[in-house]
C-alpha cells in the first residue's frame, strides 16, 4: 500500500466579529468554522478543509472546483478578509 498526498486549495472568507473573534466560510463548499482570533480561525479552517476532503475523497463524494479568489474579493464587506486556505490529504492506494 502506498500513500499519496493531494493538496486542496479553496477560497475562504474570514469575518471579524465585534468581540474580535472570526467566523470562516468556504463559499464553494458551504462549510463553516470559527476562532477566537485570526490565527485560531485560520488553523481551524485548515483542519476543517482537511477533514472535509479526507471524507470526500474516501467516499468519492463530488465537490465543486474552487472559485478564483479574484471573483470573491469584490463581494467582501468591511471586516471581511478573503484568502485561500489549503489542506493536504493523505490518500491510501492499494
Amino acid at each position: 500500500m502506498s500513500i499519496k498526498r493531494r493538496q486542496f486549495l479553496y477560497p475562504s472568507i474570514f469575518i471579524r466579529d465585534e468581540d474580535g473573534s472570526y467566523q470562516v466560510i468556504f463559499p464553494d463548499l458551504n462549510i463553516y468554522t470559527d476562532g477566537q482570533n485570526l490565527s485560531e480561525a485560520y488553523i481551524n479552517a485548515k483542519n476543517l478543509l482537511k477533514v472535509y476532503f479526507t471524507y470526500a475523497t474516501k467516499y468519492e463524494v463530488d465537490y465543486p472546483k474552487p472559485t478564483k479568489l479574484e471573483n470573491i474579493l469584490p463581494k467582501c464587506k468591511d471586516k471581511e478578509i478573503a484568502m485561500y486556505v489549503d489542506a493536504i490529504v493523505e490518500l491510501s492506494e492499494l
